[in-house]
């Protein structure tokens, strides 16, 4: 750096400290939103059996929130179980197949002493073969009697409705003994990790990163500033209020705090400036007051 820019450049900071301090040291406003909010439906028509959850109360992924009216899938189930666990067919063609073997080794040995014919002994060979392959036809036949049961078994649950997620049961729509169609039955909302949505100015743009780390302070009673993460930053800047806007996650253990909240985002570094500055002002100099006058006069020089 030349002597002139070693001379300006604390003229540039001096420039440059309202802006930084108006975007640094100042909290944003903020919205905390449940992570995710889906309106659940039924995969198939029917009518509603069983409500197994209210509003507000949390649930598990996987956890039933309604049953539908499934007597006959039931009814398919217990027929496809039955097929699936019987093994005389396959059981018999086994026997068979062996009694077929121990024949052909008999027919083997006497054709060798040559007591009984050619003939006989290919006749025997073919009814070993046709035993063996009843007995593969007989375990295919269970393979499918045990997909079938499968088949049975998925659509007798596709008459549970199930959560999607871990979270909590929002609203619901329906109650027992109306018909599910096209109407979803429940909302579930997704409280952790919750979603933080902000709103930046410009100038901040270079230093919010995927990954960067701001302080969220709840406008909620007794609640503490919380650490919440970058997971989106968007790649347009808005010309008219020359922003953008970027979203946070912020873990939530326990459900501690609810989605909807309004709170306060505290942009990076400003616990460190603060500081900064604080040692600063203790280790510094005595102040010189510089005449109104000679400050006015030098302004106008430049």
């Amino acid at each position: 750096m030349n002597r002139l820019g070693r001379a300006l450049l604390p003229l540039a900071l001096l420039l440059l400290a309202p802006a930084t301090r108006a975007a640094g040291l100042q909290p944003l406003g903020c919205l905390i939103e449940p992570f995710s909010v889906s309106d659940l439906g039924s995969p198939v028509v029917g009518v509603i059996e069983q409500i197994h959850v209210e509003r507000g109360d949390r649930v598990r992924a996987g956890q039933p929130l309604a049953s539908l009216r499934a007597d006959v899938e039931r009814m398919s189930v217990s027929v496809a179980e039955g097929r699936a666990q019987g093994m005389g067919e396959l059981k018999a063609a086994e026997a068979n197949a062996e009694l077929a073997r121990q024949k052909l080794a008999r027919a083997v040995d006497l054709a060798r002493q040559e007591f009984i014919s050619t003939q006989a002994l290919d006749q025997t060979r073919a009814e070993a073969l046709v035993a063996e392959n009843r007995l593969i036809q007989a375990r295919e036949q269970r393979e499918i009697y045990g997909r079938e049961h499968e088949l049975a078994r998925a659509q007798l649950s596709l008459r549970t409705i199930r959560s999607p997620a871990d979270g909590v049961v929002a609203d619901r729509y329906m109650s027992v003994g109306e018909r599910v169609e096209e109407k979803p039955v429940f909302r579930i909302a997704v409280v952790n990790p919750l979603r933080v949505e902000v709103v930046l100015p410009a100038q901040l743009y270079p230093v919010v990163r995927k990954g960067t780390q701001l302080r969220i302070t709840p406008d909620f009673p007794n609640a503490q500033p919380r650490v919440a993460t970058v997971a989106l930053v968007d790649g347009v800047i808005e010309g008219a209020s020359n922003t953008f806007r970027a979203r946070l996650s912020l873990p939530n253990p326990g459900n501690a705090l609810p989605a909807g909240l309004r709170c306060k985002a505290d942009l990076p570094g400003t616990e460190n400036t603060a500081s900064a500055r604080k040692d600063a002002g203790a280790n510094a100099p005595p102040k010189v007051n510089v005449p109104v006058a000679t400050s006015l006069r030098v302004g106008s020089g430049l």
